[in-house]
């Protein structure tokens, strides 16, 4: 659901292995059909935990999958000692925020992503979605508080 970033293969089977991370996946009989990804690694708060990533395939959508992972990741964190977990939606994405309202999210503050394009290249179409941000990159910026999470101060 979040459309502004992107997970290779190799960083989503790391978050899925280890310890200490709330990852479930939805079966449709032998198929994946949704996953949701979390953590109790949210800047330096020991404390909160960190719903990083959820999606669900298109023709899955709007049968609750969502919600559940939602709910069952949330339930694994606070069972790890969360107080709070925050996540991040794109402005854009109305699905994604209605979920996590309906879930119990409530927006904490506004991020505004500022983007200078160079002024040496051709300019790219104006309706293209914004280049993903490489795996690992969003958690480093948000641990170093150069951009804020969602429900600290919303992914």
């Amino acid at each position: 659901m979040n459309g502004y970033t992107s997970w290779s293969l190799t960083s989503v089977a790391e978050h899925l292995d280890s310890p200490d991370d709330a990852c479930w996946v939805a079966l449709d009989s032998d198929q994946v059909v949704g996953f949701v990804l979390g953590s109790m690694e949210f800047e330096h708060r020991d404390d909160w935990g960190y719903l990083e990533w959820i999606a669900v395939a298109p023709d899955m959508q709007g049968h609750g999958i969502a919600r559940r992972l939602v709910d069952v990741c949330s339930e694994a964190l606070f069972a790890r000692g969360a107080r709070r977990i925050v996540t991040d939606v794109e402005n854009r994405n109305a699905a994604s925020s209605a979920l996590m309202t309906r879930s119990g999210f409530s927006a904490a503050a506004t991020v505004t992503l500022f983007v200078r394009p160079n002024p040496d290249a051709p300019e790219p179409d104006p309706d293209s979605p914004l280049p993903a941000v490489a795996p690992g990159t969003k958690r480093a910026l948000i641990r170093r508080g150069r951009l804020a999470g969602g429900g600290r101060g919303m992914h």
